[in-house]
């Protein structure tokens, strides 16, 4: 994604003078190309994320189309203070890129996984949030943000769902995509996390559930419009997100549904639950362990439906 993502900078740079690229001291091997061929559209702010928020605000102030960059928790929790009250307040264009959302640097330890990022970023007012599940995604949302008044958050992740593009399809924030169709149960699921849910689908397919995949790449604005036809049309629905479950996708959707007055036969959120996520390992391995992977998806489909479907056996004998 982070690849994605510079490509499709790079192209936007390439058009209009007012993008900038601003790095907190790091994606040399990733930005050597973009910076020697825009120099003066690229800022190194160093190990001071703070002040690299606080220049994106001034730039963007001048009529600038800021993109700050760096890994999830440094771009934005070290500088919070300033996204909240100097970028978001007077509704900048500043694009806060995150690299390596959720587990993507599970190795490193807790400081390094950003699972609370989502709750975090959606709780500011006029913020856009954005985590895209593939290469495709990623690329539009790039640049769809720069078209984006005021704050933008955009999520990439080490993982993806590969290709899920629909022939002549168009990428719009704000829009959830349906990747796979079903009438079941729904798959929901933010960022790379989408693969696993879609392995899920297809192990359950294999066993005559159809599941309706759904991927979430804006939370904010959320589409309701789509999540309230998956409440309507399917026997239930299971948020999968590589973050905590406060605050995040799950706790979106189920706000968005009980405010619409619709109610699922069933809901739940997969997502971190207790504690942090003191394990270290591969993102891989992470997911497993914290019962996130295609295995677990799966196995919670299984055990939703049940009593659906007991139900409906015994409305037939009725």
């Amino acid at each position: 994604m982070r690849d994605c993502f510079i490509e499709r900078l790079s192209q936007l740079a390439e058009r209009d003078p007012r993008v900038l690229l601003i790095t907190g001291d790091l994606g040399f091997c990733v930005l050597d190309d973009y910076r020697k061929r825009f120099p003066k559209q690229f800022i190194n702010a160093g190990v001071a994320e703070q002040n690299m928020a606080g220049l994106a605000t001034g730039l963007a102030l001048e009529g600038h189309i800021v993109y700050i960059y760096s890994i999830a928790n440094f771009v934005f929790m070290r500088c919070l203070e300033q996204i909240r009250n100097d970028a978001s307040y007077h509704e900048c264009n500043v694009n806060v890129v995150c690299i390596g959302g959720g587990f993507s640097y599970g190795a490193l330890g807790i400081s390094h996984h950003a699972t609370e990022d989502l709750a975090i970023m959606r709780s500011l007012p006029g913020v856009t949030v954005v985590s895209p599940a593939d290469h495709w995604e990623a690329s539009e949302a790039t640049e769809a943000v720069a078209n984006t008044a005021g704050v933008s958050y955009l999520r990439l992740d080490k993982s993806t769902a590969g290709t899920s593009l629909v022939m002549d399809e168009q990428f719009q924030l704000g829009r959830i995509r349906q990747v796979r169709e079903g009438h079941d149960i729904t798959l929901a699921a933010t960022g790379g996390i989408l693969a696993e849910a879609l392995a899920a689908a297809e192990r359950l397919a294999e066993e005559g559930i159809e599941a309706r995949v759904l991927s979430v790449h804006t939370l904010k604005p959320l589409d309701e419009e789509t999540l309230i036809a998956a409440a309507k049309e399917t026997g239930g629905i299971v948020t999968v997100e590589e973050h905590t479950v406060d605050g995040g996708l799950g706790s979106a959707v189920a706000e968005s549904l009980l405010e619409a007055g619709v109610a699922p036969r069933f809901f739940h959120r997969l997502g971190l639950r207790q504690g942090f996520s003191s394990i270290v390992g591969s993102q891989e391995y992470l997911r497993a362990q914290y019962r996130l992977d295609r295995h677990a998806i799966a196995g919670k489909a299984r055990e939703l439906l049940k009593p659906v479907a007991r139900n409906l056996v015994i409305r037939s004998a009725a």
